[in-house]
């Protein structure tokens, strides 16, 4: 059975470290009411300020982890399409492609073709602002294929990846951070992305065989006034060594690319933070991208996606 076209969908990225095409993509990012949704009458200005004032502050963010080939997050979403392609070549020959829900390449665009693809959102954590705006995109034009939080091959290549990281020498302390999303969009949508986030981090602990006494489930990336759900990443990295912690590892199963949040935000600013507080011993654990394990797990379910809607 000839399986059908396949779309890997992650959020987007700016297409240069420069203002310009920084503002582009927040603004086409933080326009969608799946994302901000305050009334547009309020959020227009307030953006437009935002825009002003951030784009080249975040754009020299971006370019101290920009890649010589581009992008982080495109490098990375690129690996995992290559690999998945490589791996259903064999058998199946699927025409396996990416796209982004912001900027390019577009989503819509490869959603205009004939047939009806897979997509699937690379957010094992399903919440309205990330996987949510995929799908009602999506809407009944393809087939969705979710990675679960708990899927065992993205879980063994997280405990790999950790394995990899820390060898013989682990930390005192494991940090597990996730994005954060408002306080209100977790309650609206009935904790479930809280569910999802605490789904993986235990379903990682268990597969590590680590102590839940040593280990820390964290949020990070917040923005705006309004509570967002904790605790704060920052937070935990600054009072682990008060406490006497002055080792730790930290791991973003959230993001199963590299990106600014996990290169700069933690990677930089995290180990900054641990360190300036006392810690000396800091490890950040790769996201899973192309990782084997997950690459052939994946293309092992989208087999069976197939074999499910034919019958």
């Amino acid at each position: 059975m000839a399986l059908e076209s396949i779309v890997l969908v992650n959020l987007g990225t700016p297409e240069a470290p420069e203002p310009a095409p920084v503002r582009a993509f927040l603004e086409e990012f933080l326009s969608d009411p799946m994302v901000v949704d305050y009334p547009t009458w309020l959020w227009r200005p307030v953006l437009a300020k935002i825009l002003r004032a951030r784009s080249e502050r975040v754009a020299k963010l971006y370019r101290s982890v920009w890649l010589p080939e581009g992008s982080p997050l495109t490098a990375g979403t690129r690996r995992i399409t290559d690999a998945l392609r490589d791996a259903l070549r064999a058998t199946t020959g699927a025409d396996v492609t990416f796209a982004f829900r912001y900027t390019q390449p577009a989503l819509t665009r490869r959603l205009a073709g004939n047939g009806r693809p897979i997509v699937v959102p690379l957010f094992p954590q399903r919440t309205g602002s990330s996987s949510g705006t995929i799908e009602a995109l999506v809407g009944d034009r393809a087939m969705i294929r979710r990675i679960e939080p708990d899927e065992p091959g993205y879980i063994s290549a997280l405990a790999d990846l950790w394995q990899q990281t820390v060898g013989h020498n682990p930390p005192e302390h494991f940090v597990v951070s996730f994005h954060s999303i408002p306080v209100r969009y977790d309650r609206a949508e009935g904790g479930q992305y809280r569910r999802d986030c605490e789904t993986t981090y235990r379903a990682l602990l268990a597969r590590m065989g680590w102590p839940e006494d040593k280990a820390t489930l964290a949020y990070q990336s917040r923005f705006g006034p309004e509570p967002w759900i904790g605790p704060k990443t920052a937070a935990v990295l600054q009072k682990l060594p008060r406490a006497g912690i002055k080792s730790v590892a930290v791991a973003t199963p959230g993001f199963l690319t590299e990106g600014l949040e996990t290169l700069e935000e933690i990677g930089m600013r995290g180990r900054k933070t641990f360190e300036r507080a006392g810690g000396e011993r800091f490890y950040r654990v790769p996201c899973v991208e192309a990782h084997p394990v997950f690459v052939r797990s994946l293309a092992d379910a989208l087999i069976d996606k197939v074999k499910e809607v034919a019958g």
